[in-house]
């Protein structure tokens, strides 16, 4: 997954402005994919039929696997190097560099495959396969372990769609020459390394175990294909179930020293074995869907997927000549509005989405991000617009997992329908399990439910998924405050269930059927809906009258002689961070931050007699 992700956050250089020759552009649309190329209705058949045959490969070594990705997959072949050269990655123009057949890019929203027709090679679209079946795999990222993972896109990514038949298989001589050179990872070592582990993220020991991972997982497709058992299958039924890897390795495979052996000697044979498979789509091509795309729509497609490849000064001046052509163009909006939305203009990225709004209401993508910056909104008007969009990109849309996290949030923000704000966040999870920020928003509804513990439980699914230090950092600080969140509940929960006798013998004082404790349960207050002016806001000064009532939490920040007030419904939820220090010990934010240098990030409220917002607090030295 890796090539992916370092190819989408690349910045332009070179230009690809609109063109200079009528080129005619066909669209085939097969029952899974969309296919667009500018170069014939013959080409663009038999590149959905190969896709479609890939995903039928899928369909038959994992007939319970969801193979189906919720976003849509928009295949861009294109009929030449000079045309992949306008849309490619910015960092493969410099001279000197490889060529590539062919990428992937993975967004939330849709995912783009870019091909060239001509490509030439053994694998032309090594990178193309590998990433499809990590997209595929999607789902089962919460219990598929990282080598699996790894070793499956590593065995699929040579894979060979010829015209009646799939080879799968072909063993990867920079693998084996790799394997050949240095020892081999213990495979204990290998069955547990995860997004943390520096086996993954270090280049020499990472590539290690991507060589490994793709030479364990040929050795038992092979051997399995070859024996007629399911051994690969057996592993992965004892994970779903929770079974620990190295146990459901050892169930599975037997014994992991005599494997181990194996699989030495496996990559080190003169010669491999590969399998063939007869693959033919559900419907046959004269089923696809084809029309003619007009310069200006193929224009607008090249446009947004530039956009995501962030080549955005190439895509702005391809949306100019579009918009000029067609100034209700509903895509070019679209991408107008992702552009200014990415590099932080709201105000314009608003505009370009009620504007596509407008054009086409059934536009589920205008309606989200619409959604999006009608949140930073200053009247509080807005609030049912935003739920208002939110649910109608889910009506046109119910596989599109950011709307219902949206939603979630949206909903947990204003404390309305909490019950249905879990469901939108457990959807949203269902939809893509991979996120781990869905995960991070559900626990935040949870934590407003005052269900800590289980916000705990969310959380520390979401640690083993989280791949970035920022994902890492996310869910740790939130997981610190649930897990105390959680205990001060239980503590409270406790003490109640202890008799007056008890509690009178430990100092505590009884009156009536309650103890004077019961000030200091730890549960969200219901106040007026908290209504924001504008975005967020930071400010740098003193904290100052650090005040709790479990949960909750005032504090004055003082700053340049003027004071700024702020209030926590529940102070388990704000993120505290250090920056060039470490605090000694666990933090009491409502014992040791007071007189304390910070940072404060917090929302405005619409109601100058409602104390702001605070969010997250930065410490200084």
């Amino acid at each position: 997954m890796r090539r992916i992700l370092w190819l989408v956050l690349l910045v332009a250089v070179a230009p690809a402005a609109a063109r200079d020759k009528t080129e005619n552009w066909v669209e085939v649309r097969s029952q899974h994919f969309v296919v667009a190329t500018d170069s014939n209705e013959k080409q663009g058949r038999r590149i959905a039929d190969q896709f479609e045959r890939m995903r039928s490969v899928f369909h038959l070594r994992f007939p319970k696997l969801q193979i189906d990705p919720r976003s849509p997959i928009i295949v861009l072949a294109v009929k030449d190097d000079k045309d992949f050269r306008t849309l490619e990655p910015a960092a493969y123009l410099a001279k000197g560099q490889i060529k590539l057949g062919g990428l992937f890019l993975r967004a939330a929203d849709k995912n783009y495959v870019l091909m060239r027709v001509d490509a030439e090679g053994d694998h032309p679209y090594a990178v193309v396969y590998h990433e499809y079946t990590h997209l595929l795999l999607g789902k089962s990222t919460e219990w598929l372990p990282l080598w699996l993972n790894e070793g499956l896109a590593e065995f699929y990514q040579n894979s060979e769609i010829r015209e009646k038949e799939v080879l799968l298989g072909e063993p990867s001589g920079a693998n084996l020459a790799l394997l050949r050179e240095h020892a081999l990872l213990p495979l204990t070592t290998l069955f547990t390394v995860d997004q943390k582990s520096p086996y993954y993220h270090e280049e020499n020991k990472g590539s290690i175990f991507y060589a490994e991972s793709w030479g364990l997982t040929h050795y038992i497709q092979i051997k399995d294909y070859q024996e007629k058992a399911h051994r690969l299958a057996d592993y992965a039924e004892l994970l779903t179930h929770n079974v620990a890897p190295v146990e459901a390795a050892t169930r599975a495979f037997g014994n992991l020293q005599h494997l181990q052996s194996e699989l030495d000697r496996y990559v080190r044979q003169a010669s491999f074995y590969s399998f063939k498979m007869t693959a033919s789509t559900e419907d046959d091509d004269s089923a696809f869907k084809v029309q003619p795309l007009s310069p200006v729509q193929a224009d607008a497609l090249r446009a947004d997927f530039l956009a995501y490849n962030e080549r955005t000064t190439d895509a702005r001046s391809l949306l100019d000549h579009v918009l000029q052509e067609d100034s209700n163009n509903v895509s070019a909006h679209e991408t107008m509005g992702f552009l200014e939305f990415r590099q932080g203009h709201l105000d314009e990225a608003k505009k370009w989405y009620a504007q596509a709004v407008q054009l086409d209401s059934q536009s589920y993508l205008a309606q989200y991000y619409l959604a999006a910056m009608l949140v930073n909104d200053a009247q509080p008007s807005s609030d049912d617009q935003v739920e208002s969009c939110l649910r109608r990109a889910i009506k046109l849309n119910p596989s599109f997992a950011p709307a219902f996290d949206a939603l979630a949030v949206f909903l947990a923000t204003h404390h309305r329908n909490l019950d249905e704000a879990h469901i939108m966040g457990l959807t949203a999870v269902s939809l893509d399990p991979a996120n781990v920020r869905y995960r991070i928003s559900t626990a935040h509804v949870l934590l407003v439910m005052e269900q800590g513990r289980s916000a705990v439980q969310v959380l520390q699914t979401a640690a083993r998924l989280a791949k970035t230090p920022e994902e890492v950092q996310a869910v740790d600080n939130l997981l610190m405050n649930a897990q105390e969140y959680a205990a001060a509940q239980e503590a409270h929960a406790e003490q109640r269930k202890r008799s007056p006798d008890d509690q009178k013998a430990s100092g505590v004082q009884v009156s009536g059927a309650e103890t004077a404790s019961d000030s200091s349960t730890p549960t969200l207050a219901r106040r007026d809906t908290f209504v924001a002016k504008g975005p967020h806001r930071f400010l740098a000064g003193v904290l100052k009258n650090v005040h709790c009532n479990a949960p909750e939490m005032d504090l004055t920040v003082d700053s340049g002689g003027k004071s700024l007030v702020l209030h926590s419904e529940n102070y388990y939820m704000i993120q505290f961070t250090a920056l060039n220090f470490a605090p000694s010990g666990d933090l009491n934010p409502c014992k040791d931050i007071e007189g304390r240098p910070a940072k404060v990030e917090y929302d405005e409220s619409a109601d100058k007699a409602v104390p702001a917002r605070v969010f997250s607090i930065e410490l200084h030295k």
